[in-house]
């Protein structure tokens, strides 16, 4: 073999000049492709310098010659000149070809590109990619220091401009047929020809190449390792920087929300992330509830952090009209019903998500409430404060007439939730229905216990509408509600009054308590 390898015979050399040992043994670490690549080299030494090269050997072959050293300085017309003679036909071989010679460098790749071999196929590559495509895409790839006709004469050239929004942002036209066949080489290959195109991360301002990496990075396994996906990681960025470049303008609100779950499994930068949530949230109000509900990666069903992030983007934009941001209210109180059943969402992330939007977002918060009430009932077993503390986001004088109703109804609802929202219901009682009984001296009548109960006027006009009745009729029902509440509270203040007097061993006549307000 060393008749062929110049490198082995420097090996050699040196052995012979050291004493001699028995069993001395020659170690070539880091062998290309392996105990395959030296059996191949070694058939060709034993074959007295004959080999069938063919496309899928070719480039083993290659890099091994070029390993050892087996060049015209150690033996005429040896492997490495046939295999250099073998690749200069590259231009004229077949697609299939090109694709396949490149695949088969893949597990020794960094040989390959050291070697300059995955240059020249990208390069026979992009040129098949040119006589059949349109290829506006790659005049930036002439600026390059790498450009093909630098390198090689070769020149690309385009006969068609592409239309601008002619296609959607992930689907393939018949100009676009590579995007399948690239999807079948390694990330490292496919980085490299984003390389020599010269549209590699910030630099990518093409709309085509961002289409292809959205959908390459589509037909790869999510379930990576963490070290696997970082061979994604500069890929992912490319495609977002180029989103981002074009924004709203070819993408909308639910392709970018598909963007940003397809390239949050291959470790995409804090920056390029940081921009595509804040193009997301500047037109949050155009998403739907599907849109919103994003896998979480840590505790949690749904990724609520990040809901809560967009809609802080949204709310300080610049460009925020009173229609967007009610429009967006209605959808996080749909949102909110829909997380709600989750046993890892906390008080403090509902309440989070609920306040993130102004008050002025909600003409009704009805929604609010419902998703109040679904929250509680999938988490039964929340303390008293913690209940109370869930109905803070409440506005009660923006709650409807049915809704205040139905949470005085609610036996999930703290009393003092309830007798809050009855209160506040006042100023929207019709004139001829009143919430207190008043006695001839104008004074407000009291119950039994001493406190004001709802009521309604029996002396209303017999000619009222069949809505007064039923407004009537809940009045009723609500001002039973209040009572059994003030018997419950007075229990209440008995009791404790009585736990203080037994601990202290003084008798108080009142407990002064933390209590809820109408006690």
């Amino acid at each position: 073999m060393s008749a062929f390898s110049g490198r082995l015979k420097k090996i050699i050399r040196k052995q012979k000049r050291k004493p001699q040992v028995e069993d001395s043994i020659i170690e070539l670490n880091g062998f290309p492709g392996g105990p395959d690549g030296f059996e191949q080299v070694s058939r060709f030494c034993y074959s007295d310098g004959r080999v069938e090269i063919t496309v899928s050997n070719v480039s083993l072959l290659y890099c091994c010659a070029f390993f050892l050293g087996m060049t015209e300085k150690a033996s005429a017309n040896n492997l490495l000149k046939q295999t250099e003679n073998f690749l200069e036909g590259m231009f004229y071989w077949s697609w299939n070809d090109i694709i396949m010679t490149l695949r088969s460098c893949e597990p020794f790749f960094s040989y390959a590109d050291s070697y300059g071999l995955i240059q020249k196929l990208i390069f026979a590559l992009l040129a098949k990619i040119a006589q059949n495509s349109d290829m506006n895409f790659m005049a930036s790839s002439s600026s390059s220091s790498s450009s093909p006709e630098m390198s090689f004469g070769f020149r690309f050239s385009s006969t068609s401009k592409a239309s601008p929004g002619s296609t959607s942002p992930c689907t393939k036209s018949g100009k676009d047929w590579w995007f399948d066949e690239l999807t079948s080489l390694s990330p490292k290959i496919v980085e490299k020809i984003i390389k020599n195109l010269g549209a590699y991360g910030s630099q990518n301002n093409s709309f085509t190449l961002t289409r292809f990496l959205l959908h390459y990075l589509k037909t790869r396994p999510q379930g990576s390792s963490p070290s696997s996906k970082s061979d994604y990681s500069g890929l992912a960025d490319t495609a977002v920087h180029g989103v981002i470049l074009v924004g709203k303008t070819k993408f909308s609100c639910r392709k970018l929300f598909w963007v940003l779950r397809l390239v949050s499994g291959f470790n995409l930068s804090k920056d390029y992330r940081s921009g595509l949530e804040r193009l997301i949230g500047e037109n949050l109000d155009e998403a739907t509830v599907d849109d919103l509900l994003v896998s979480g990666h840590n505790k949690g069903v749904y990724d609520v952090n990040l809901v809560i992030r967009l809609i802080r983007v949204f709310v300080n934009g610049e460009e925020v009209n009173s229609h967007k941001m009610k429009k967006l209210g209605r959808l996080i109180d749909k949102y909110l019903r829909e997380i709600s059943p989750d046993q890892n969402l906390n008080i403090s992330k509902f309440l989070a998500v609920a306040e993130s939007l102004p008050d002025s977002a909600r003409d009704c918060f009805d929604g609010v409430y419902r998703a109040i009430d679904f929250y509680l009932q999938s988490h039964p077993t929340l303390s008293f404060e913690d209940r109370s503390k869930l109905c803070r986001c409440l506005n009660y004088e923006k709650l409807s007439f049915e809704a205040s109703k139905e949470l005085a109804k609610n036996p999930r609802i703290p009393p003092n939730i309830s007798v809050q929202a009855l209160i506040s219901q006042q100023s929207k009682v019709p004139q001829n229905g009143i919430l207190y009984q008043t006695t001839p001296n104008g004074s407000h009548g009291k119950n039994s216990y001493g406190h004001m109960v709802l009521f309604n006027d029996n002396g209303m006009d017999s000619s009222s509408s069949e809505g007064t009745e039923d407004m009537k009729f809940n009045l009723q029902k609500m001002q039973w509600r209040v009572v059994e509440l003030e018997k419950a509270c007075k229990e209440m203040k008995g009791q404790m009054s009585k736990l203080v007097s037994h601990n202290t061993g003084i008798s108080t006549p009142f407990y002064n308590g933390t209590l809820p307000r109408f006690c």
